[in-house]
């Protein structure tokens, strides 16, 4: 009885696994409309679908407690906001699950100036990814609000590749 507990386990691990691999997580895909919006800035500004529309927009998903987290945001600080702030581009950190004083402290810590929301209850991240997925997730809408790049954890070419489509997504006029 206890090796076909243990088979069972490993198949469920191995079928989720598998899962998480090959979606890295994400619900969505590239070339999908984003799913419903609805949220607002700390600084009081409201969001929605419909508000983003005209503006190439970057979701970056994040935490506090995330050590890869911390490593990427001083590169979209960087690579990304100081360098299209200035454009139809908007980049939004969206905390997750995390208090108003918390996450007012981490954005201090980290030195950035893009603008954040907090996903209270984690119902804007669960419309994009897989139960249990986890953060430090960057998502690249068009001025349409279809998905044009989905990224996970930091990796540097990749993190590259990102800035590339939303500079050739911005060219587009």
């Amino acid at each position: 009885m206890k090796n076909l507990l243990f088979i069972a386990l490993f198949l469920v691990f191995q079928v989720n696994f598998a899962q998480e691999d090959s979606t890295r997580g994400y619900k969505v895909k590239v070339g999908e409309q984003a799913p419903k919006l609805d949220f607002t800035l700390l600084d009081g500004t409201k969001y929605t679908n419909q508000s983003l529309k005209g503006k190439v927009v970057v979701l970056q998903f994040t935490a506090s407690w995330c050590s890869v987290c911390r490593k990427e945001m001083p590169h979209l600080e960087k690579k990304v906001w100081q360098k299209f702030k200035n454009d139809d581009f908007i980049l939004i950190g969206v905390d997750l699950k995390e208090d108003l004083k918390k996450v007012k402290r981490f954005i201090a810590q980290m030195q950035v100036t893009y603008p954040f929301t907090i996903d209270a209850d984690g119902a804007m991240f669960e419309s994009f990814t897989l139960p249990n997925a986890g953060v430090t997730r960057n998502i690249v809408l068009d001025k349409n609000g279809k998905i044009i790049f989905l990224s996970r954890l930091y990796e540097e070419r990749e993190f590259n590749t990102m800035v590339e489509v939303i500079a050739n997504e911005l060219k587009k006029g």
